[in-house]
């Protein structure tokens, strides 16, 4: 699709935009006017319908739809376990919101959980490829018949988990079987204990995930997720939580990179020590801004966790505050250092089709980080409700009336190069997963955040980010 509309609606939206408010400590956005409600209302109905039309009658969510067409869009054949989680807290979202009714909520939750407890498993967790209408494990990719080695990754499960988790404090009458499910989902599986003798060996951090198709715990990938603030954290929080991984795991999570090592910027910053363990608490300083960086510069690897975990509440002048400034880094970036006229980066469709990692090289460690190139993806602008309600709407408006970005059928497109017009013909479900629950955020604040708001993420990780103390 092409739309060739934007060249005159772009400098209005760009002024639209350039409002800068005050970056102090975290507080909570003022409630959205009657306006702003019904136009968030409206969008999450749209998107909503989106994750409808990607659920097969096995009742798990695929990855993806082509809009293009008028007709109804077909699912595709794959799905993952990010992909299902994403199914499962759209649906509690919809119930919470009114848009379906609980009777529907709990049908559709029950039959979504009936097709995971069908799923084949290692080692208490999830493959990353199923086929989605009828729940065999995906051995050759749909499209190619290109070979597909199962793998258990961890930053996948966590999704899958936070959703089952959602689901179980939604429905009560599913919870004894979401906890059996969960009864062998053992975190330590992905954990390299920390070894002070020799801590590339022994980081303390987990592993992406495994091949298990080798002895014992199968093959390990060749890295950890060592970057704090990035999408896997969600794991080490339910891993910390559940106690299946030690806190102190938390703290030897990277900041930055150590002064020295290869990085895309210098950091600053001091050491601290902090429940015995010496911590880096490094910071990147981009136009001003003093923040965290993410391992490759996109929204979601430091957005999407605290849509769940209220980290910007229980941390707000380390968590809330770079938070903050992350989204005002990439407003940055869109409005005044690329001169864009909208903002909001993230991985995402190609519009052209295909998929890449669009963000802000210079707000990821990654020396090659993700770049922007022009390709605005939507989901990235839903994120940033929390911190930038009024600049994010706007944004998004400007990205629907200059290009046609938004479809009342499934909500917005993935993707729009904004230098050339070109919108993608899809949607995904995880960056819808990710519109539904920023709206609900939004429309009524904590709806998917209590099961991460009692038990272990209450008396073990809270205290965590209470400690936190960032260098920005």
């Amino acid at each position: 699709m092409n739309r060739r509309r934007f060249i005159t609606a772009a400098a209005g939206t760009a002024a639209a935009l350039t409002c800068a408010t005050p970056l102090t400590a975290h507080a909570a956005p003022s409630a959205p006017s009657g306006t702003e409600r019904r136009l968030l209302t409206e969008w999450f109905a749209a998107t909503y319908r989106s994750m409808e039309a990607m659920t097969t009658e096995l009742g798990l969510a695929t990855d993806k739809i082509d809009v293009s067409g008028g007709g109804t869009p077909v699912p595709s054949a794959q799905t993952s376990p990010t992909n299902i989680g994403c199914g499962l807290w759209s649906t509690v979202a919809a119930a919470g919101l009114g848009l379906i009714s609980e009777t529907t909520m709990h049908r559709r939750l029950d039959r979504a959980l009936s097709a995971v407890e069908r799923l084949e498993r290692a080692h208490g967790f999830w493959f990353n490829w199923y086929d989605a209408h009828d729940g065999s494990l995906l051995t050759a990719w749909p499209e190619t018949g290109d070979p597909v080695r199962p793998f258990l990754s961890t930053v996948d499960n966590a999704w899958l988990v936070t959703g089952l988790r959602i689901a179980a404090d939604a429905d009560p009458a599913l919870r004894p079987r979401v906890a059996a499910l969960l009864a062998d989902a053992d975190w330590s599986y992905y954990y390299t204990p920390y070894d002070p003798a020799d801590p590339v060996a022994g980081p303390g951090q987990l592993r992406g995930g495994y091949w298990p198709d080798k002895p014992g715990k199968g093959e390990p990938t060749g890295h950890h997720y060592g970057a704090l603030n990035t999408e896997p954290r969600m794991a080490s929080y339910l891993g910390i939580a559940d106690g299946s991984v030690p806190s102190d795991h938390y703290w030897h999570l990277f900041r930055t990179l150590l002064p020295g090592a290869g990085q895309e910027q210098e950091p600053s910053g001091a050491y601290t020590e902090i429940d015995g363990v010496r911590v880096w608490q490094g910071h990147y300083t981009y136009r001003g801004l003093d923040v965290v960086p993410t391992w490759g510069g996109s929204m979601f690897e430091a957005l999407m966790v605290p849509l769940f975990v209220p980290e910007s509440e229980w941390s707000p002048r380390s968590w809330g505050l770079t938070h903050q400034r992350y989204v005002r880094a990439q407003i940055e970036h869109g409005l005044a250092e690329q001169g864009y006229g909208y903002w909001g980066f993230s991985p995402a469709s190609v519009p052209e089709g295909g998929y890449s990692e669009y963000g802000v090289d210079a707000l990821g460690m990654q020396e090659e980080g993700y770049r922007s190139l022009g390709v605005v993806t939507p989901h990235a602008g839903f994120l940033a409700l929390a911190q930038a309600p009024t600049e994010a709407v706007a944004n998004l408006r400007g990205l629907d009336r200059a290009f046609g970005a938004y479809d009342d059928r499934y909500g917005f497109r993935d993707s729009v190069d904004v230098t050339t017009g070109r919108v993608s013909d899809f949607v995904l479900a995880l960056d819808q997963g990710m519109v539904i629950a920023a709206l609900a955020q939004r429309l009524r604040p904590g709806l998917l955040q209590a099961p991460f708001r009692t038990g272990g993420f209450a008396s073990r990780v809270r205290p965590l980010l209470r400690k936190e103390r960032f260098s920005i």
